[in-house]
């Protein structure tokens, strides 16, 4: 703890700022991009919504409370880049949010970013059925083997209501995985 906050002391002073900063990219780029990637599928999408999260967290680290760990504070603000850019994306189509993210998963095929199998495609496709809020717990404790304290922090919701709606995502998945 005592080492994140002479790190925040770094990013916040005008003599060490882009140092810092450049480190804070170095080091958070990777697991960011992951996690950006599970939401939006697409790549060059995730890294719109990167660049886009990297600029709001340099223009509010300011704000940083220190409330939640730095890199909670930085997962909740790529977590709010990625949903705004899918709401806005499915606006500016003119469809609605779940038929942009079929067309997207039907798109995963031809992307060449994305290896992934049959079943895994299946798997995405069951994801897309489920509520956003059960998209995004499963997929932080499924793809990112985030523990749930972590995701408690980065969407601000309770660890009990969390393993809830983990649960049901996993019993919707398991259904829809066996009936298709």
């Amino acid at each position: 703890m005592q080492e994140e906050q002479e790190f925040i002391k770094q990013l916040l002073h005008p003599k060490t700022q882009n140092q810092a900063f450049q480190r804070l990219i170095l080091d958070y780029q990777r697991p960011l991009y992951n996690h950006i990637r599970t939401i939006v599928l697409n790549h060059d999408d995730t890294d719109d919504v990167l660049q886009n999260t990297f600029i709001k967290i340099f223009q509010h680290l300011k704000n940083f409370k220190g409330d939640s760990k730095l890199f909670s504070w930085m997962y909740r603000i790529a977590t709010n880049e990625a949903l705004t850019f899918l709401k806005q994306k499915s606006k500016i189509s003119g469809i609605s949010s779940e038929t942009l993210q079929n067309k997207t998963i039907d798109n995963l095929e031809a992307d060449v970013f994305f290896d992934g199998k049959e079943i895994q495609l299946k798997l995405q496709k069951a994801i897309a059925l489920l509520p956003e809020k059960q998209q995004l717990v499963f997929k932080m404790k499924y793809f990112e083997e985030l523990k749930y304290e972590t995701i408690s922090e980065i969407l601000g919701t309770s660890v009990g209501g969390l393993k809830a709606s983990y649960h049901i995502a996993v019993k919707k998945i398991e259904a829809f995985v066996s009936t298709n």
